[in-house]
This record gives C-alpha cells, sequence and structure tokens, in this order.
C-alpha cells in the first residue's frame, strides 16, 4: 500500500514503477493451489464476485516447503470487499480442533486436529485445503510472513506505536534472558519488542486469545505507520521498509503485487475490522488442550465473508 502511494503521490510515474517493480521482484514464490482438488474447494457466492479472501500465515520458518514439523502460529482469513473500501481480518486460533484433509503423500491427515498442524503435514496447500473445508471461504492468495522478518519490518518503519493494556512479562523473549517487561500504556516498540508483544500468551489467563489481539494490534500499528506521511516522506525509510518486506513475505505464484497495491491504495488501519473466528473456549481432546469451535455460530459467520456481507459482532 505504501508503495502505491509513492506512485500516486507523483514524481517520475515511469521511474517510481520500475523501481517498485524491482523490490516486488524479489518476493519469493509458492505454489498455493495446484495440490488442491478444484471439487473440494469451495465456490464464490453470486453476490460477492470480485471479493477477494488472502489467506495470512505467520510461520517460524521462510521456506514454505518445509514440512518437518513447522507449524503456522499465526493464521488469518483477509477479506477484502468488492469495492476495495473495506477489509475484514478474521484470526483463527493455531489451536482451533479441525478436520484436517489427507495430505498428498497419503502419510498424514484425514483425521481431527489442531490446525495448525496443517502445514506441517502438507505445507501451503494442505492448510488452504483445511482452511476452506474448516470455512466454506474460497482463499484467492496466500502470503507468508517469516517472525524473524516481522521483525525487520518494525524496525524498517522506525518502530510502531502500541497501547499495551495491561503490564505484563514475556517469558519468551529475544532479550538474552529470555524476558522482557511491557508497562500499561502507549509505547513505541522497535521489531524486537514488537515480535514478544505479538508472540506471548502464557503470560495472559487466556492465552492465544490474547496473542490474537495484539496481532492485531501490531498489524494495525504496521500500516497506519507505513501510510503516514513520516514513511511516505522518507525515501531512505520507504526503501527499507519495502525491501524488509519483500525479503520476508512468500506469496502464491498468481498474486501480482503491483496490480494489488495500487487496487489497495486507499486503505488505511481504520478500514480494518478484526475478528476472531467464533468458538466455545479451550477444552481437551485426548491429552490435547484445544480450542473448540463454536459450530452454531461458525456456518452465519462465514457465510458472510463469502457473500461479502458484514460479519456479525466479533466473538471469541
Amino acid at each position: 500500500m505504501a508503495a502505491s502511494l509513492v506512485v500516486i503521490i507523483g514524481g517520475s510515474m515511469l521511474g517510481v514503477s520500475l523501481w517498485l517493480r524491482s523490490v516486488t521482484g524479489e518476493v519469493k514464490r509458492v505454489d498455493a493451489f495446484s495440490e488442491v482438488p478444484e471439487a473440494d474447494r469451495p465456490q464464490k457466492a453470486e453476490g460477492a464476485k470480485g471479493a477477494m479472501n488472502f489467506l495470512l500465515l505467520g510461520s517460524d520458518t521462510r521456506d514454505p516447503e518445509n514440512q518437518g514439523g513447522s507449524r503456522s502460529d499465526t493464521i488469518i482469513v483477509l477479506h477484502l470487499d468488492k469495492n476495495r473500501s473495506k477489509a475484514q481480518m478474521v484470526s483463527i486460533p493455531r489451536d482451533t480442533w479441525v478436520f484436517v484433509p489427507k495430505s498428498k503423500n497419503g502419510q498424514y491427515g484425514n483425521t481431527n486436529a489442531k490446525i495448525n498442524a496443517a502445514y506441517a503435514w502438507g505445507g501451503v496447500p494442505l492448510t488452504v485445503q483445511t482452511v476452506e473445508r474448516f470455512t466454506g471461504v474460497r482463499i484467492d492468495h496466500v502470503a507468508i510472513v517469516d517472525f524473524s522478518g516481522f521483525r525487520e519490518i518494525v524496525d524498517a518503519l522506525g518502530g510502531v506505536e502500541i497501547d499495551v493494556t495491561e503490564s505484563f512479562t514475556s517469558t519468551h523473549s529475544l532479550n538474552p534472558d529470555g524476558k522482557r517487561r511491557f508497562e500499561k500504556g502507549v509505547q513505541t516498540m522497535d521489531g524486537a519488542a514488537a515480535l514478544d508483544y505479538a508472540r506471548e500468551r502464557y503470560a495472559f489467563k487466556d492465552g492465544d486469545f490474547a496473542r490474537i489481539r495484539h496481532q492485531q494490534q501490531v498489524i494495525k500499528a504496521i500500516l497506519n505507520k507505513a501510510a503516514s506521511g513520516g514513511t511516505l516522506a522518507n525515501p531512505a525509510r520507504l526503501n527499507s521498509f519495502l525491501h524488509a518486506t519483500a525479503d520476508s513475505v512468500t506469496v502464491d505464484g498468481t498474486l501480482n503485487i503491483f496490480d494489488m497495491a495500487m487496487e489497495l491504495r486507499n486503505l488505511r488501519g481504520d478500514d480494518l475490522s478484526f475478528f476472531t473466528s467464533p468458538t466455545k473456549g479451550t477444552g481437551m481432546m485426548g491429552s490435547e488442550s484445544v480450542v473448540l469451535a463454536d459450530d452454531d455460530k461458525i456456518k452465519p459467520f462465514y457465510d458472510a465473508l463469502r457473500e461479502d456481507q458484514p460479519l456479525p459482532a466479533p466473538t471469541k
């Protein structure tokens, strides 16, 4: 979005366009859909033609083909309305108990499991299958953000401002002693602090739900900072931000990043609405602590998303 704003603001249109295209050329690509059986995929609702759905994954690996136990810690369905004026982000807790289809090699899946097991068992394609089956929403594009690169993105922006709603200590910090204290109130966080803030769950009674709220805060802060005058008017900072993003993100092979940026040039943080997939809270499946989906609310919730309609009130 920041890239497209530079084009709109002015300067040498040809020169800026070539520069932006060179940056987007650095982004790695993954085949997200060829292994997903078309017959099993949900179809777009007639009234939602033109709307677009992204699957956003936060992973601890940059390699989208790595299936050696790596799991997707963050799973978000991003819905862009057909007018490109609003966006809805639905976080699916990583421990949500769902049916995972059989992996391509036939060794995994075809069973109920935590939703983030799909990435470990079958990479991006199996994750797309699992999310589409769970939500009934057709995924158009996929983007994977590497957690270590996330830190570089925030640093390239000069930090982000976050309102910490309660004081806590992260016990899985990037600091040498593994701890970082966050005090209640508004503060500017560098990349390492923002990553610790977005990762922590053990310090809270509601665990992963608190982490989801913090991730949503950080996403909105990054979006607002990237589109701010301070970033756009600073060529060095803008260049660092775009290159850090390109180096940290993997997208599916069908996404035209430049054209998408142009389509989204008017979006701001206030145009984003954040939701959490409806759940009944936590429970046990055998020896595993899981998040239980609220079956009564899931269908109308995702039907609204599929039909490009306003979502019901946010639900934990």
